[in-house]
């Protein structure tokens, strides 16, 4: 799930239930750092807080390297998150929460206690435009029973199948699937509406629950998993009784 947006639901969600903790002295002086950073619009230095790659929200590419960064910094970095940053105050405005790291007011952006730039919950003007104008973009490259969607959430492929997992708005979500060897622009093989989101924990790892008649299908993602756990997994019941698992890999998120 910089799985981007229900990484950050999550993220935001969970922190409502913790108590922030004073900020220590030594966060408070590389935040200060990071300020005057943004402050002076040196990108050089912003850029070595950053892992790659860097997750946007789908379908909005993530960002892939330093020069793709330099190159979208001020898509990400405009005027309004400069300023939230810029006039923030390092002991007031910036909030230890646990493992999940520190945060900028709501959540606005997330640190962790090194310095390095987790993600940022913001949205600039100029990425809500490519975000609104690549759904669009998709609408036209699926079969047209499936334009209806509000918003993209994942495209998955198993050994057998390609799915596709799309919020409905009102918090339901729709699974489609084809066989490989068919493209999105033909007929699904099946489409189950009213689907569920699930967290697992407060890591990170979730699933979407989809029910047709006495088969349950989950889209499961797993953002912390044991060494060489597949990105997501594909589990079908009939009657309570497991008759399918397959690895999945993210082609899209």
């Amino acid at each position: 799930m910089k799985i981007f947006k229900l990484l950050l639901t999550i993220l935001v969600f969970n922190s409502s239930f913790l108590i922030a903790q004073d900020l220590k002295p030594e966060y408070q002086k590389f935040i200060a750092k990071l300020i005057l950073e943004v402050k002076n619009g040196d990108k050089e230095a912003i850029v070595k807080r950053i892992k790659f790659p860097f997750n946007r929200e789908y379908p909005i590419p993530s960002v892939k390297d330093k020069a793709d960064f330099i190159k979208r910094y001020n898509q990400i970095f405009d005027k309004v998150l400069i300023e939230k940053i810029v006039k923030s105050n390092p002991a007031k405005d910036w909030s230890e929460m646990g493992w999940r790291g520190i945060m900028l007011n709501q959540g606005d952006l997330w640190i962790d206690t090194d310095g390095r730039i987790i993600s940022i919950n913001y949205q600039s003007e100029e990425e809500l435009k490519l975000k609104n104008s690549l759904i669009a973009s998709q609408k036209k490259n699926v079969n047209s029973s499936l334009s209806n969607f509000k918003e993209p959430v994942a495209i998955l492929e198993t050994s057998k199948f390609r799915i596709r997992i799309d919020d409905l708005g009102n918090d339901s979500y729709r699974y489609a699937s084809w066989s490989l060897n068919q493209k999105m622009t033909e007929k699904p093989d099946l489409v189950i509406e009213k689907g569920t989101f699930h967290a697992d924990g407060t890591g990170g790892n979730h699933h979407y629950e989809f029910k047709k008649g006495n088969f349950r299908y989950q889209c499961h993602f797993i953002v912390l998993g044991e060494k060489g756990a597949p990105p997501a997994m594909l589990i079908v019941f009939r009657s309570d009784k497991k008759i399918l698992q397959q690895d999945a890999k993210i082609v899209s998120r």
